[in-house]
């Protein structure tokens, strides 16, 4: 069991910063924890801009020195002429002309939105007629509506929301930076505002702490469409590779990954279910403590079925195993995108510490686990591994053993004889219905010649009741009485018709 699980292991001396400061690291951030990622980020800028002001101050001594060699050769060269002196003149008052009028029409980029719009009114954004705009102006106003009503008992609320509102206007400008410069701007901000507010309520941390999950949550819901996985990344790149890892994986065992749970009991299924629903619930969110409470949630069910199935407190070791396989389960959408957006604007504290920053770090843990899944991790070959990565078998089919051997080859071979069955079958429906096809067409040829052998029989001989026709037509008052007559055979009995008499008077 042990050597099963030594490729999932990880010691919890391993989510914390590598600096040594005892808060918890992140990948995203070389394993360290975000305040020690700032420091080394800003040494790190503060070298590269010292280096570029040597560059600039290097460069600009060479200018000046071609400048003045430059100048020394004008004043060898014999002297301007009035007339050269008349075009040179002429030649600067036009282009001087065409630059005022260019810069006239041209629109000045530094021209400042209008009072009354939003943060992002300057920028290309869908119609307001579809839904997702829609929503999005409603949520920003209902964040505003609740941050308002927060700051309301707050000392200087309104001098509060006025910088944050401040703030998330101004992002507008800095639309086209990097993800990275991004993040940064929005840390600095939330590091200069924690640390005014923590001189400001002396002693009252809690407060503090509440005014900053607010302040996130107001920032974070105007600007969630701007900066949740930018363009200028590659978030949606690894979000499709690590859906597709996943699917991948999907033959992966709880056995293979030594999860202490037992699914068969009722209360761990449930459990279960709802780890796998927060999981994946965790994208509906747009505020980054919605999106860690969704986390939490999820590794506390995951807690709770572990202690249900070995009637105990889980442990550590029993917790990133059953993590990777609810991950593997639930194949949560945009995984690589929420993860870099909570790494990104969530506020560092909570990063760093409590709960919230534990199961986190476990997360990206379980990520990175899975990306680098291998055969040894799961115990089995690679060639094993491949296979099953392939699609060519899988841990769920029956494989047979010594003792069902013979029973086995029977029933195979069972089914390779109905296999036969079944393709002779097919061809002989195959046959039946070629045979079908070509007796249709022949009676459809049959009932053509039919036809055409009718139409040209009465061309030739045409109908003698025509003749007839003509005849009765022509004929006598008589001939009709006897042809109506002879219809009649008893007339033949009747005795001969009355003859009138002449009497005298």
């Amino acid at each position: 069991m042990m050597s099963q699980r030594r490729g999932i292991h990880v010691d919890q001396s391993e989510l914390l910063c590598k600096k040594g400061c005892g808060f918890y690291g992140n990948r995203a951030w070389q394993g360290l924890c975000s305040k020690c990622w700032r420091e080394v980020n800003q040494r790190e800028k503060q070298r590269q801009i010292q280096e570029d002001w040597a560059l600039a101050e290097r460069l600009q001594r060479e200018e000046e020195e071609a400048y003045a060699s430059r100048h020394q050769r004008a004043q060898s060269q014999p002297a301007i002429t009035p007339f050269n002196k008349f075009e040179e003149r002429k030649t600067k008052e036009k282009s001087s002309k065409v630059n005022t009028v260019t810069k006239f029409f041209t629109p000045s980029i530094k021209t400042p939105p209008k009072k009354d719009a939003g943060p992002f009114d300057a920028q290309s954004t869908p119609s307001p007629s579809s839904s997702a705009s829609r929503q999005s102006t409603l949520d920003s106003d209902r964040a505003a509506r609740e941050f308002i009503d927060f700051l309301k008992p707050v000392k200087s609320g309104r001098e509060i929301f006025k910088q944050c509102r401040a703030f998330t206007e101004s992002m507008v400008y800095k639309r086209d930076m990097g993800a990275d410069e991004l993040s940064e701007s929005v840390q600095d901000f939330y590091q200069n505002l924690s640390e005014r507010l923590q001189n400001q309520f002396k002693g009252s941390s809690e407060l503090v702490e509440k005014v900053m999950d607010e302040v996130e949550k107001y920032m974070m819901t105007r600007l969630y469409t701007e900066v949740f996985c930018p363009e200028t990344t590659d978030d949606e790149k690894k979000d499709l590779t690590i859906q597709k890892r996943i699917r991948d994986l999907h033959w992966v065992t709880i056995a293979m990954l030594c999860v202490p749970v037992d699914e068969e009991i009722p209360e761990v299924s449930d459990s279960v279910v709802k780890a796998i629903t927060d999981i994946i619930e965790m994208d509906s969110k747009q505020v980054p403590k919605d999106k860690l409470a969704c986390i939490t949630r999820c590794s506390k069910h995951i807690f709770n079925a572990i202690k249900v199935s070995k009637k105990e407190a889980a442990s550590a070791d029993d917790f990133l195993p059953t993590l990777i396989y609810i991950v593997l389960k639930a194949n949560p959408p945009r995984l690589q995108s929420n993860i870099q957006y909570i790494t990104r604007f969530c506020n560092p504290s909570r990063l760093m510490t409590g709960e919230d920053g534990y199961y986190f770090t476990n997360l990206c843990c379980a990520v990175a686990f899975i990306e680098k899944l291998d055969g040894q991790s799961l115990n089995m070959s690679s060639e094993e591994f491949e296979l099953y990565m392939s699609g060519q078998t899988s841990p769920h089919w029956p494989q047979p053993t010594a003792a069902s051997s013979s029973s086995g080859t029977a029933a195979l071979t069972q089914v390779h004889n109905s296999l036969d069955l079944l393709t002779g079958l097919g061809e002989r429906q195959e046959q039946v219905i070629e045979k079908a096809r070509q007796l249709e067409s022949d009676l459809i040829d049959w009932t053509d010649e039919v036809e055409q052998k009718v139409q040209s029989a009465l061309e030739s001989f045409p109908l003698e009741t025509q003749n007839t026709t003509a005849n009765a037509a022509s004929g006598t008052s008589s001939s009709s009485l006897s042809a109506i007559d002879s219809e009649n055979i008893e007339n033949e009995q009747l005795p001969p018709p009355l003859q009138p008499q002449m009497f005298a008077g």
